[in-house]
């Protein structure tokens, strides 16, 4: 029987020749993510157990996220005890304010992420590097502590299901609405401890930057991990962008691979949709939604944070003004440039946005853009819990950046596909 691509990963990292579902390795790790929420718990763990090292300097990659800049005390004191740790242990690859930015942009951006490889880092959409070819996934800070010190983790072999994606992307329809469809059809606990493989002839459609928000999205529907295979689309991604300049292994999911399901999706079929609060699986094209008012519209995040969504929101809102609260939050200082040097912050900030500098901020409710109680935002980033952006009275509907251009320019609910 043959391996599917991420069985094959962990094959490699545990030395062995075949890994089956279900089976416990222990695992070499190639990268850890570590940024300022997560990462001080565990530093703190080691120091208290004796245990203050790191197993390769090169391997880990530092940036503060979550609260960057500090919002307030704690989160300068956690910025704190993250800078003392990365300069204590000489971390080669740390990201300090002015080049921090959300990790799951900044890390395949700067060139840190390489197929075939197996990646952790304390946060949840860790997976999204799983777009490259690589197996990624979020751990705790427990994991985290274990990780940093020891460059191993066990892991039970997650079962695959494939997600065959077949069809073309018609006007205004992006990778997130696919994602949401694909969630909005199994549930957030479909892929529950599962890897999410996608394949198929519409990936050929989308950039590496669209690709991302697949895997990004995998832990909305409770899996371990996302992945897509590496191609000539992500090569040329990765051409002279990597920071490590070893060969590394593309793997392939084998003919005879079993897999747990196969799902298959026409995507000609795929409208422009909005998830619903409070679920990412609540999912309605947007058209039958259309009109609902809205208070703020958020423009950022892990998921479409980077500067292909700029440049799609920016055609939309060109020569017009925003009627709500709208926040611009790009994913890295790369971005914030790219996007000021081709006019885009000219054209959000004569249309009457708020452009702020990168951060993760009001995406898990914590600053720049949190909402009030009976708010509502219609937001590009991947979680619509009850209070995620705020008040536990607030509401988040999440849509493709065009979706949210659209509905700022409108105060309510809008289909894009008029204004393309």
């Amino acid at each position: 029987m043959g391996m599917t691509i991420t069985e094959k990963i962990f094959a490699r990292a545990s030395g062995h020749k075949t890994v089956t579902p279900g089976q416990l390795v222990d695992a070499r790790i190639d990268l850890v993510m570590c940024h300022d929420v997560t990462t001080p718990p565990a530093i703190s763990m080691l120091k208290a157990k004796g245990l203050d090292r790191v197993f390769d300097r090169d391997r880990i990659v530092v940036t503060p996220d979550h609260f960057q800049p500090p919002k307030d005390i704690k989160s300068a004191e956690l910025h704190k005890r993250l800078d003392e740790w990365a300069r204590r242990h000489e971390i080669t690859w740390y990201y300090k304010l002015g080049r921090a930015g959300v990790c799951h942009a900044l890390l395949p951006e700067q060139g840190h992420i390489r197929p075939g490889e197996l990646i952790v880092g304390g946060d949840s959409h860790t997976c999204t590097y799983g777009a490259f070819g690589a197996f990624s996934s979020g751990i705790g800070s427990t994991d985290l502590a274990a990780a940093v010190a020891t460059g191993k983790l066990w892991f039970k072999v997650p079962a695959s299901m494939k997600f065959v994606l077949n069809g073309t992307l018609g006007p205004g329809v992006y990778s997130k609405d696919v994602m949401l469809t694909v969630i909005g059809r199994i549930g957030t606990d479909g892929a529950l401890y599962r890897a999410m493989e996608f394949v198929g002839p519409v990936l050929a459609q989308m950039s590496m930057e669209a690709r991302m928000v697949l895997p990004n999205m995998a832990i909305e529907a409770g899996a371990k991990n996302g992945i897509i295979a590496c191609d000539e689309v992500t090569k040329e991604y990765l051409d002279g962008r990597l920071k490590d300049t070893r060969p590394y292994t593309v793997f392939e999911s084998d003919p005879d691979a079993e897999y747990y399901s196969v799902d298959e999706f026409d995507c000609s079929q795929i409208e422009p949709v909005v998830a619903l609060p409070h679920l990412p699986s609540n999912t309605v094209p947007v058209r039958e939604r259309e009109g609902e008012a809205m208070d703020q519209a958020y423009l950022g995040s892990c998921t479409n944070g980077r500067i292909e969504d700029y440049r799609i929101a920016a055609g939309i809102i060109k020569g017009k003004e925003v009627k709500i609260r709208t926040m611009i939050v790009p994913a890295t200082p790369t971005v914030w440039r790219q996007a000021n040097d081709e006019g885009l912050w000219d054209i959000f900030y004569d249309a009457g946005c708020v452009i702020s500098a990168p951060t993760c901020g009001a995406c898990l409710g914590g600053f720049m853009g949190v909402l009030a109680e009976g708010e509502k935002c219609i937001s590009s980033t991947n979680r619509n819990f009850v209070g995620r952006m705020g008040h536990p009275k607030s509401m988040v509907y999440l849509a493709n950046p065009a979706t949210v251009a659209a509905s700022a320019v409108e105060g309510k609910l809008t289909d894009p596909r008029k204004y393309l």
